[in-house]
């Protein structure tokens, strides 16, 4: 898994049959310093996870299929909301504060 915030959501009319239904957002890798990578991605969201939030995404191969779901070709899922995240010299991220400490 990797972290990421979510950025905005994607809006796609025109789909494949199993992905109507699906919320998708556009979600910006962070780095272990709580640094926003250039790297973004789409990830289909099973959790309910909003703008600035940040997930925890699964991807690819093993983006899981919740059970008695449809087979969905997603390369990345958003498997989880992050309450906070803490390294060796502190908290790096904290939802209910919703700022990051250094």
């Amino acid at each position: 898994m990797q972290i990421a915030k979510v950025c905005g959501t994607v809006v796609s009319t025109q789909k494949l049959p199993t992905m109507t239904g699906v919320k998708l957002l556009l979600v910006q890798f962070v780095d272990r310093e709580g640094e926003l990578l250039p790297r973004y991605e789409v990830a289909s969201d099973q959790v309910g996870a909003g703008l600035d939030e940040w997930v925890l995404v699964s991807r690819r191969a093993i983006a899981p299929h919740p059970e008695g779901a449809d087979v969905r070709p997603v390369d990345a899922m958003i498997v989880g909301i992050i309450d906070t995240v803490s390294v060796s010299n502190g908290l790096l991220y904290s939802k209910k504060d919703e700022y990051r400490y250094r």
